[in-house]
């Protein structure tokens, strides 16, 4: 299953649509599945120039109990930010800690003169 799409201003750019399966197999391999999420797109505010329309969307992403909302210029900013959620990790790295006090005291002392 793919994930569920939603849009209450036209639907989402062809070249979104085209994207979006690499997107669900990043998703699948990762652990995640495409199925359990919903992304609904509508107008971030209303237009200030009627002809023109609004400049920015809402993109609301449902997944389980957890939502979140971003507002962005057009769909394909939008599934840049999305990927890079969905590949970022779940904690920070771990860094390698650097040598403590007496290790670096110790290292100094055997080192020959």
């Amino acid at each position: 299953m793919s994930i569920i799409l939603q849009s209450t201003v036209g639907g989402f750019s062809p070249q979104f649509m085209r994207k979006l399966p690499l997107v669900e197999q990043a998703m699948r391999d990762h652990g995640l599945d495409p199925a359990e999420f919903v992304i609904s797109k509508d107008y971030a505010s209303t237009a200030t120039i009627p002809i023109m329309g609004p400049f920015f969307f809402n993109y609301s992403v449902f997944f389980g109990e957890e939502t979140f909302t971003v507002t962005e210029p057009n769909d394909m900013v939008f599934l840049d930010y999305f990927f890079k959620r969905v590949l970022a990790a779940d904690a920070p790295p771990e860094l390698p800690r650097p040598p403590g006090l007496m290790r670096r005291f110790f290292g100094w002392m055997s080192e020959a003169v």
